[in-house]
C-alpha cells in the first residue's frame, strides 16, 4: 500500500463518518459511484472534467473496496487510530540523535529510560520525519516516550 493511499481518509472520500454502519457506507458509495461513473458522463463534459470525475470515481471505488471488506476495514481503522495517537502523543522529553548512543550491532540509536528500559530508534525513522517534528519513540519497558529529532 503506497503512503499516499495509506494516508487517505476513506471515510471523507465517501462523505461518511467512522461511526457509520455498513449500510450508510454502502449508500454513500452508491450515490457517489453513480455521480462520477465514466459511463454516466454527458457529451458536454470537457476532457479535463471527465478526467477529474474518473479520478474521483476511482478514489470512491478504492474507498469502498477498503471499507466494505471487514478485514481491510479493521486494518485501516487500526492504522488510522495509530496515526491519530502519534499526532498527539505526550512526550517525556525531546532530544537529538547525537544525544543517544549508536549501537553498531543492532544499527539502532539507544537511550536509557529512568525505569531501566531503553528507547530505541533507527536512523531512517528519524530521517523520514518532517524537520519540525521528530520521531516519537516509546520505552521498551514502561509507557514513557520521547521525541527524537535530527541533530542541528
Amino acid at each position: 500500500m503506497s503512503s499516499d493511499v495509506a494516508q487517505k481518509d476513506w471515510y471523507s472520500v465517501l462523505g461518511a463518518c467512522p461511526t457509520d454502519g455498513m449500510q450508510a457506507l454502502k449508500q454513500s458509495y452508491q450515490r457517489l459511484a453513480l455521480l462520477y461513473h465514466p459511463d454516466r458522463q454527458g457529451p458536454d463534459v470537457s476532457p479535463a472534467e471527465a478526467q477529474h470525475r474518473l479520478q474521483r470515481f476511482l478514489e470512491v471505488d478504492l474507498a469502498w473496496k477498503t471499507l466494505s471488506d471487514p478485514l481491510a476495514k479493521r486494518q485501516y481503522d487500526l492504522q488510522r487510530r495509530a496515526s491519530e495517537l502519534n499526532q498527539s502523543w505526550p512526550v517525556e522529553c525531546r532530544m537529538d540523535l547525537d544525544e543517544m548512543t549508536w549501537d553498531q550491532d543492532s544499527e539502532l540509536y539507544t537511550y536509557g529510560c529512568r525505569c531501566g528500559g531503553q528507547f530505541c530508534v533507527g536512523k531512517e525513522e528519524v530521517e523520514q520525519q518532517e524537520e519540525e517534528q521528530g520521531a516519537i519513540v516509546c520505552c521498551d519497558t514502561c509507557s514513557l516516550s520521547i521525541e527524537v529529532g535530527r541533530p542541528t
